[in-house]
């Protein structure tokens, strides 16, 4: 099964170049069955614009995910701390592998309601 992801677009594009190699979320999908990830970057993009392939789903203290992740975060640890913001639990989404395609997807094309979902959506 496939999610589609809200991801703002200088992330995105750090984990098709290789240089983010883990997607950190607060929250994470219920459904267990998930191995990928349809990647919708945000704004000015506003397009469906690749899949990457999930290895595993870390759970977890936010530091103990950082000091564990944080050479292929693709962000600064002032930001990763900002987002888990005095939360006790994290999640770190290791990237497999990550698929750019040659010719991004409209939203509607994939999600009948055309509207990008605030987090995720099952796909």
């Amino acid at each position: 099964m496939k999610v589609l992801l809200s991801i703002r677009p200088e992330y995105a594009n750090k984990i098709f170049s290789g240089e983010k190699r883990y997607e950190y979320r607060k929250n994470i999908f219920k459904k267990k069955n998930i191995d990928s990830i349809l990647v919708y970057s945000t704004k000015p993009v506003g397009k469906i614009i690749g899949e990457i392939y999930i290895d595993e789903i870390i759970e977890d203290e936010p530091n103990n995910i950082w000091v564990n992740t944080h050479e292929f975060s693709g962000i600064t640890h002032n930001y990763f701390q900002d987002y888990f913001n005095d939360r006790e639990l994290g999640f770190a989404i290791k990237i497999k592998e990550a698929i750019l395609f040659d010719r991004p997807l409209e939203l509607a094309d994939v999600i009948s309601s055309g509207k990008a979902p605030q987090s995720f959506c099952y796909i």
